[in-house]
């Protein structure tokens, strides 16, 4: 009785002791992911959050496309890579094609309508905001924690005594960042809160802006198809869902990626002008005009709701403090507008007038070139959705269209002396971020690395380049890769019928130029993708040269 007595105290002991041991444990964890969360707050960079973010994204995205079956009944498979360089496509918007896009199943179509949605830069910067909202909201605590530390120590007789005391009871904790930021940390006073309430509000307006146009416009879409039976029938008769057609549509055209659950994108659409009408405001309000209509939205819920005037009125007048990309000052809004026009004013004349009579507007009544043309020159910034045959269209529209898909989505005209002035503030402040940072003088420019990008694209196309010259040239080529680069994913595809010497096993499919790439060549566009994502936190690149 006595030995069961002990081995039930020892079992005891035991179990306690591995229960402490557990608890140990998990509370271990629980701090390494606390350090964890904090190191990526407070240390990381932007530029590589976002890029673990896209590259893990594309990769789970190929994985799913990988497991879920393919629509086609004629044992066609895609192969891994270009598989993964659709994920890819779709996660950066892009919209460069290898795979014909009717052989997607509906599950697949699916997917690739969340990748678009996650991968675009309103939702992107959304989570942006809020990490920057709670990055402030620990920065207040840690001040907090050290105002109180400091309190115990002027009132203790051993003040090295009362912070240990005060770690070891776990109501302060050691400082774990460099002088600089404990610095900024000390600085931050009553108008914290102010930039924190402000930053939390706006992170509410741009997910309302978000949720709000997309609803408008899959209902749009759908009504549309409703009432229109030539468009319908077109969505049924090539076997896609009417309402998988429109959410992937209306996600891919808000997010600017440019991709359409068809082989022909949006040519076999190119006499419904409602559809393409509904369709224009949806590349134009996510992308170009995003920070005019962000701003507009801002001051029309601070006319409305009293409660919101403060922050609204912060949020306007200082867009500097608050960091937030999208967010203009008001004269950079408003000359962004007329900007964004101009542009398109200056390819719809030349396009419409050497296009008018030509074999990619065949068929089309006068009404439907004018609204066909608006809506191709609209997406050439930076959406991709096209109603014509990009290699039967002139070559001086195409290199229009190569300066337009280069050109950022928020450049604009600015008066000289305003733009001296911010030129002048921005060079002062990129002077002390940059003094003493080698690698910064190295980064070469847009220019050079596109430039790089398509000498090796030539390199590993060079066979194609000598046998099939009217297919493989460098203009095609260049297109491609500033298409890939500006996320827009406009191509020439590719044509038997240009072959000089033609093989009979050549079949036409109706997807990019680059599906007709090398393996090598492929790879080399993915990078440009990820490259032109990217490309925001580059914008200054280039700076150590002197062009003299």
């Amino acid at each position: 009785m006595n030995s069961f007595a002990c081995f039930g105290q020892k079992l005891h002991h035991l179990c306690t002791c591995s229960f402490l041991k557990l608890a140990f444990l998990s509370q271990s964890m629980g701090f390494l992911l606390l350090c964890y969360y904090r190191f990526l707050l407070l240390r990381a960079k932007p530029f590589w959050v976002e890029l673990v973010y896209f590259v893990t994204l594309s990769f789970l995205g190929y994985w799913v496309l990988k497991v879920l079956p393919v629509r086609t009944t004629d044992s066609f498979t895609p192969r891994n890579l270009d598989l993964f360089f659709t994920s890819v496509s779709a996660t950066t918007v892009s919209s460069m094609s290898t795979v014909e896009m009717e052989v997607f199943s509906n599950g697949q179509l699916i997917l690739m309508t969340i990748l678009m949605f996650i991968g675009g830069e309103v939702f992107t910067s959304m989570v942006g905001l809020h990490f920057k909202k709670f990055k402030l909201m620990m920065m207040m605590s840690t001040k907090e924690k050290i105002t109180s530390v400091n309190s115990d120590v002027s009132s203790s007789s051993s003040p090295a005594k009362a912070i240990d005391e005060n770690i070891e009871l776990g109501l302060a904790i050691k400082p774990e960042f460099p002088h600089e930021q404990i610095d900024i940390i000390a600085a931050v006073d009553d108008q914290s809160l102010t930039l924190q309430n402000s930053i939390n509000l706006l992170g509410y307006v741009v997910l309302a802006y978000l949720l709000v146009v997309h609803f408008l416009g899959v209902a749009m879409v759908l009504v549309y198809l409703a009432f229109t039976s030539s468009a319908r029938n077109i969505v049924k008769n090539k076997g896609i869902n009417v309402h998988t057609f429109s959410f992937f549509t209306t996600v891919s055209t808000f997010s600017s990626c440019g991709f359409v659950p068809t082989n022909e994108n949006m040519i076999v659409f190119s006499k419904n002008s409602g559809l393409l009408l509904i369709l224009i405001p949806q590349v134009l309000l996510g992308n170009t005009l995003y920070p005019s209509c962000l701003r507009f939205s801002i001051w029309l819920l601070g006319k409305n709701f009293k409660k919101q005037r403060d922050s609204c009125n912060y949020l306007l007048k200082n867009t500097k403090e608050v960091g937030y990309l999208h967010l203009l000052p008001s004269l950079h809004s408003s000359l962004l507008v007329v900007t964004v026009f101009g542009f398109i004013l200056v390819q719809l004349l030349p396009f419409a007038s050497m296009e008018w009579s030509s074999e990619s507007l065949s068929g089309l009544n006068s009404y439907q070139k004018i609204i066909g043309s608006l809506f191709q020159t609209v997406n050439s910034r930076h959406t991709g959705e096209t109603i014509v045959d990009l290699s039967i269209i002139s070559p001086a529209i195409l290199v229009l269209f190569i300066v337009m898909m280069y050109l950022p989505p928020y450049t604009s005209f600015l008066p000289a002396i305003e733009n001296d002035r911010y030129d002048l503030q921005s060079h002062d402040q990129r002077k002390k971020k940059r003094r003493g940072k080698l690698m910064d003088n190295l980064i070469f420019s847009q220019l050079s690395y596109l430039t790089i990008f398509i000498i090796l694209v030539c390199i590993t196309e060079r066979k194609s380049l000598k046998e099939d010259p009217l297919n493989f040239n460098v203009l095609n080529i260049v297109l491609e890769v500033i298409s890939a680069y500006g996320n827009v994913g406009f191509t020439t595809g590719y044509s038997c019928k240009r072959q000089l010497n033609p093989n009979g096993d050549c079949q036409d499919r109706l997807y990019g130029f680059s599906g007709r790439w090398s393996d090598e060549g492929k790879i080399v566009l993915i990078a440009v993708m990820f490259f032109g994502r990217l490309k925001k936190f580059n914008m200054d690149g280039g700076k150590g040269w002197k062009l003299l």
